[in-house]
C-alpha cells in the first residue's frame, strides 16, 4: 500500500510513541505494518530475531505491529561511547566508530544500506511507518542526511510533521520549519499533527487553523497527553532527569545515572510493582540510605562510567549500603563494575589498560573479542526468565561458581557473592517476567504483584492506539501513505 514518515519539529516531541501507537492502530485494522527508523542514536538497544541490535524504540514498535523485530527496522544505529565518538551499528552489526571528523562523510555513504532495508520492509507489508530523528529544521545537518528529508526524498515517502505543544511555541516551531527548510523538502510534507496536548483541545482551535493558514499544510489532529506511554520501555536518557514523587511507603530500589548508561529500560518492569519505588539517582545526589537494593545498569563505556561513579562518591555510598545489609544487582556493564578488575588490553573503550572494580564480586572482566548478541532464556533464582545478551568481554572468577542464571542450552551466566547479597548478570530483560521479579523482590523482603512486562507494554499500546483513533484522522494518514513512490 505505501509508507508515511513522522518527522518532528525537534527532539523528544513524541515521535517514537506516535509511531508505535499508529503501528498498533493500523495492525488492529488488519493491515500488515512495519516500523522503520533510518538512523537512531541510543544506548538502549534490543537484540533482533536475526541476531543483530536495533534501537529499543523500534523493538517496541515491532511489538506494536505484532511482528518480530529485525535489523531492517533500524539499519543504522549510533551508540555514543564518549563525548565525541559513537559506535556505528549497520544492519545490526558493528561497522566501526564515528567521530566529528568523519561523521558527515560516513553518514551519507550509508544511504544505500538504509534504502535496501526500507525496500525489503516495503515488500513484506501493507504500510511502513517511518520515524525521523531530531528535526528537518536542523538545516546545518542537511548535507548527507539519511534520517529525515534525505531519506524521505530518496525513497519518495510523504512526511507528516509532529509538533510538541507541551514545550510551548508549537505554532512557531511548525511554521518556522516551513520557513527554513528547502522548498523541495517542504514539498514532501503533507501535513502536521499536534502532540502532548493537556486540557480541552477546543482551546487550541484558533491556533490549529492559524498553523494551517501560515504553513499551508493540513492538520491531522491534536493528540492528548498519552499517559499509557509511561508504561512503554524507556529509550531516551532525558526522561531520567524527571523526578518521581512518591506519596506512599514502598521498597526503594536506586539506580545511579552515569553518562553512558545503557539499557536502563531493564528497570522499567520494577515500575509495574505497586510496592516498589524506582529512584534514578542524578549526578550530585547521594544514593539514598533507605534503598533496599542498588541496581547498576549497563554502560556503553564501562571503565569511564566506573570512574564517574567514583568521582560522584557513589562507590562509597554503595559500600556503605552493603555494610548496612543492602543488596546490589549489576547488569551487563554494572556486573563488570562489581568485580575486582576490568581490563581493556585492546582499547575497546578507548585507551588500553586495567582498572580496579568495586571489589564486591570475586570476578575479573576482560573487554575483548566479538560483541555477543543473543536472545537467551532459562532459569534464574529457580524461576524462568527470557532476555538477551549484548556486550563485549568475558567475566571469570570464583564467584561465577554461583551463577545467577542457567541458560536453556546449559551455559551459566553471572555471579553471586558468598553471602548472596551481591549479584551480577549479563542478561538484559532479566526482570521482565513477573515470577522472576518476584524472586528478586523476595530477597529484599518484598512481594511481587505486577504483571509480565510484555503484557504491560501490549496493553499500553492498545490504549495509545485507541486514543489515536479518536484524536487523529487515521483514514487520511493511510491515504497519505498511498502517495509513497513504488
Amino acid at each position: 500500500m505505501g509508507a508515511v514518515m513522522l518527522q518532528g519539529t525537534g527532539s523528544d516531541v513524541g515521535k517514537s510513541v506516535l509511531v508505535a501507537g499508529l503501528c498498533r492502530a493500523l495492525a488492529n485494522r488488519g493491515l500488515r505494518v512495519r516500523p522503520f527508523k533510518p538512523q537512531n542514536m541510543s544506548n538502549n538497544a534490543a537484540v533482533t530475531a536475526d541476531g543483530g541490535e536495533i534501537g529499543r524504540a523500534q523493538a517496541t514498535q515491532a511489538i506494536a505491529c505484532r511482528t518480530e523485530p529485525t535489523t531492517d527496522m533500524n539499519p543504522v544505529l549510533l551508540k555514543p561511547q564518549a563525548d565525541h565518538t559513537s559506535q556505528l551499528i549497520v544492519h545490526g552489526q558493528v561497522r566501526g566508530t564515528l567521530r566529528p571528523g568523519n561523521f558527515r562523510q560516513a553518514r551519507g555513504a550509508l544511504l544505500e544500506d538504509v534504502l535496501a532495508s526500507y525496500h525489503r520492509l516495503r515488500a513484506e507489508c501493507d504500510v511502513v511507518v517511518v520515524e525521523g530523528a531530531g528535526s528537518p529544521a536542523e538545516i546545518n545537518l542537511r548535507a548527507g542526511d539519511i534520517a529525515n528529508m534525505g531519506f524521505a526524498r530518496a525513497a519518495g515517502v510523504p512526511v507528516v510533521l509532529v509538533g510538541d505543544i507541551d514545550r510551548g511555541g508549537v505554532i512557531a516551531a511548525i511554521v518556522g520549519t516551513r520557513a527554513v527548510i528547502d522548498p523541495d523538502d517542504a514539498a514532501m510534507i503533507r501535513g502536521f499533527l499536534i502532540n502532548k496536548f493537556r486540557g480541552d483541545p477546543a482551546l487550541f482551535e484558533d491556533g490549529y487553523r492559524q498553523i494551517e493558514q501560515l504553513a499551508g499544510w493540513r492538520g491531522f489532529g491534536v493528540v492528548p497527553w498519552l499517559a499509557p506511554a509511561a508504561r512503554l520501555p524507556s529509550e531516551d536518557a532525558v526522561i531520567l532527569e524527571r523526578p518521581v514523587v512518591s506519596e506512599q511507603q514502598r521498597i526503594v530500589i536506586a539506580c545511579p545515572i552515569t553518562p553512558r548508561i545503557a539499557n536502563f529500560d531493564d528497570l522499567d518492569p520494577l515500575k509495574l510493582e505497586p510496592d516498589v519505588e524506582v529512584r534514578m539517582i542524578a549526578p550530585g545526589q547521594p544514593i539514598p540510605a533507605e534503598a533496599a537494593m542498588v541496581v547498576l545498569a549497563g554502560s556503553k563505556a564501562t571503565i569511564a562510567d566506573l570512574a564517574f561513579l567514583r568521582a560522584e562518591g557513589w562507590d562509597i555510598d554503595i559500600l556503605a549500603h552493603y555494610r548496612r545489609g543492602g543488596h546490589v544487582l549489576g547488569l551487563c556493564g554494572g556486573y563488570q563494575m562489581l568485580g575486582d578488575t576490568i581490563s581493556d588490553p585492546h582499547g575497546v573503550e578507548g585507551s588500553s589498560g586495567r582498572v580496579p572494580g568495586l571489589g564486591l564480586l570475586k570476578v575479573d572482566t576482560v573487554l575483548a573479542g566479538r560483541k555477543t548478541l543473543e536472545r537467551v532464556n532459562g532459569t534464574a533464582l529457580g524461576t524462568p526468565f527470557q532476555g538477551y545478551e549484548i556486550h563485549m568481554g568475558e567475566t571469570t572468577g570464583p564467584d561465577t561458581a554461583r551463577p545467577v542464571a542457567r541458560m536453556a542450552d546449559g551455559r551459566s551466566d553471572g555471579a553471586i557473592s558468598a553471602d548472596g547479597r551481591i549479584a551480577g548478570s549479563y542478561v538484559h530483560g532479566l526482570l521482565d517476567l513477573a515470577g522472576q521479579r518476584a524472586a528478586w523482590l523476595a530477597r529484599i523482603g518484598g512481594t511481587g504483584r505486577g504483571i509480565d512486562q510484555h503484557a504491560a507494554v501490549d496493553r499500553a499500546l492498545d490504549e495509545i492506539a485507541a486514543l489515536l483513533e479518536i484524536h487523529l484522522d487515521i483514514d487520511a494518514l493511510v491515504a497519505v501513505s498511498q502517495m509513497a513512490q513504488d
